[in-house]
């Protein structure tokens, strides 16, 4: 049976007309989409949805404007055109975004500036300490020391350290808390 006269019966809902065409045309349908799509894989699936396309708007055909298989030859080459247009699309996007990518992300910009003004308060409230405050401090959380040692590098009693610690601590806590 010739591929006009079962497009017709497809039109009807004849499945045995369409499993009949589908033989007839998938093949120079993937063949289309191959040539067009390049890709294997993409060329199945585009292939697969014109035959689909073909079920569902076989009524659309006109036998009067051409024969079926141009029309679903048509049908296939559009399809693969726009799988086509649409992956050179999102390359082109993905590529765009990959160049403006490679400027710092703006939540890292902000982070850095926030990091900043936080160390310049840091340094504000610990100006405002007194000396042997700061220099506990410093001597504690700056280069790493623990109390102990921190006591022997000021030769300075054990408790001295720690009362100078709490203390330099509170007034830093109290100084730091106005800049949230």
């Amino acid at each position: 049976m010739e591929a006009d006269q079962l497009l017709i019966r497809v039109a009807g809902g004849d499945q045995k007309a369409f499993e009949d065409l589908y033989g007839l045309v998938s093949g120079p349908v993937y063949g289309l989409v191959r040539r067009v799509v390049r890709d294997p894989a993409q060329s199945e699936e585009v292939a697969q949805e014109v035959l689909l396309e073909l079920w569902r708007s076989a009524a659309r055909f006109d036998p009067g404007r051409g024969s079926a298989l141009s029309w679903v030859l048509t049908l296939a080459h559009r399809r693969a055109v726009d799988r086509v247009r649409s992956a050179r699309a999102t390359g082109e996007r993905e590529q765009r975004e990959a160049r403006r990518g490679h400027g710092p992300a703006f939540d890292q910009v902000a982070e850095e500036v926030e990091a900043g003004l936080e160390r310049e308060w840091v340094r504000r409230c610990l100006d405002r300490l007194t000396a042997l405050q700061r220099q506990s401090v410093t001597l504690a959380y700056y280069d790493g020391y623990t109390y102990r040692e921190v006591a022997e590098r000021l030769r300075l009693p054990l408790g001295t350290v720690k009362t100078r610690m709490r203390d330099g601590l509170t007034r830093l806590r109290d100084c730091l808390g106005g800049a949230a």
